[in-house]
């Protein structure tokens, strides 16, 4: 016969103090260990939502960002021809050539500077990319000094608003449409004729070459010649896989920096559950002996105190959990250390995040039990008792 779950649920609403304490604690790690995978899982999503799965990017061959890559034109026009690109409703390929410029524009806010993407677009840049929507105004028009700003860059960039005028290269440049591009990267840019930026910034070449490629054959295909022709010097990626690899130093940086800190907290934690179940065993001493004396076993007092510990880590991660989704109406920025630029990004709470979130409290709650409970089992009797 087991020892009911009501005794153990029972014992610990009777020390409500210290029971909140310790799942309050519990919580407070639980918090910070979702809180940065969350975090970690905001900027993947960010940058990998960028990337559409039927769009494939073209980059000089040893470039690993499209900042420090470059095609000349001459090359461009042959990747964009390629007869597995596809074509629109009037025959043209949907393909882009597109160059980035990081450019110093100051903060709306404070005044300090920081780096924003300019990106050069394509005749087909807004059709190969159908998250951006206008907001307001217009798309820029080709062989102007127009542009249009991401939703994030009008919010925080000091005159990036719909009529502002933005000082580019010594050139005053309108700001004739404001674009939403949902949760990717777009939002964070600066977008314009992609042959304009080139003559203001002197720049003989293009960044890189998106076009549409569909199913996997088309794509292998196409990666197998440009990557082989030796005129080119190119590598061949789907978008969102270039995108992902965008994400991979940075997602680890902040996973093992939060992972250290959760690690030190825990430690607190599983103490803290430690010295609450210590108490308990102290306080419960006769208890104990009576549980023993009609028949319960040591087996079964160790699981009923176990079982204590574990619905402390359970209330913990349950509290943790909720207040960390709160996170998730919060945007933050950073930079993007493979451009330099600042990105902006919201926390992202998954099922998968939530689950081990929990798993680990539970860990902390049991880790935090064992010793106290097997204090309480091995009690003799007569000692417990007297």
């Amino acid at each position: 016969m087991a020892v009911p779950l009501i005794y153990s649920l029972r014992n610990l609403w009777q020390r409500k103090f210290t029971t909140i304490l310790t799942a309050g604690g519990m919580a407070l790690v639980t918090f910070v260990f979702s809180a940065v995978m969350m975090l970690a899982a905001g900027l993947e999503k960010t940058l990998v939502d960028t990337g559409s799965p039927e769009n494939v990017i073209v980059l000089r061959g040893a470039a690993e960002t499209e900042v420090s890559s470059s095609i000349e034109r001459g090359n461009a026009d042959i990747i964009e021809a390629q007869p597995e690109v596809e074509h629109n409703s009037v025959g043209d390929p949907v393909a882009a050539k597109e160059t980035l410029v990081l450019v110093t524009l100051p903060k709306r806010d404070s005044g300090a500077v920081t780096n924003v993407v300019l990106r050069g677009m394509g005749r087909h840049s807004v059709e190969l990319r159908p998250q951006v929507k206008l907001l307001a105004g217009r798309l820029p028009r080709p062989g102007t000094y127009e542009v249009m700003a991401g939703k994030n860059i009008a919010n925080s960039i000091k005159n990036a608003n719909l009529g502002d005028e933005l000082n580019l290269a010594m050139v005053s440049w309108s700001v004739v449409g404001i674009f939403d591009a949902g949760a990717t990267a777009f939002n964070n840019e600066v977008w314009a004729d992609a042959d304009e930026i080139m003559a203001t910034f002197r720049r003989n070449s293009y960044s890189a070459a998106i076009m549409k490629v569909l199913g996997p054959d088309n794509f292998l295909s196409l990666k197998r010649r440009l990557e082989g022709d030796p005129r080119l010097s190119v590598q061949v990626k789907r978008e969102m896989t270039f995108y992902k690899e965008q994400s991979e130093m940075m997602s680890k940086f902040i996973k093992l920096l939060g992972f250290a800190m959760t690690l030190f907290f825990s430690i607190g934690a599983i103490l803290g559950a430690m010295v609450t179940m210590y108490s308990a065993v102290a306080n419960r001493t006769r208890e104990i002996g009576t549980l023993r004396a009609i028949g319960f076993s040591r087996v079964k007092i160790l699981l009923a105190f176990l079982s204590e510990s574990f619905f402390l880590g359970l209330l913990g991660g349950f509290l943790g959990i909720l207040s960390s989704s709160a996170l998730q109406f919060l945007t933050i920025s950073t930079l993007n250390w493979e451009t330099f630029s600042e990105i902006a990004f919201s926390f992202q709470l998954t099922p998968f995040i939530a689950l081990k979130s929990l798993g680990f409290a539970l860990v902390m709650g049991l880790l935090g039990g064992m010793a106290p409970a097997g204090r309480a089992a091995g009690l003799k009797i007569v000692d417990a008792l007297r």
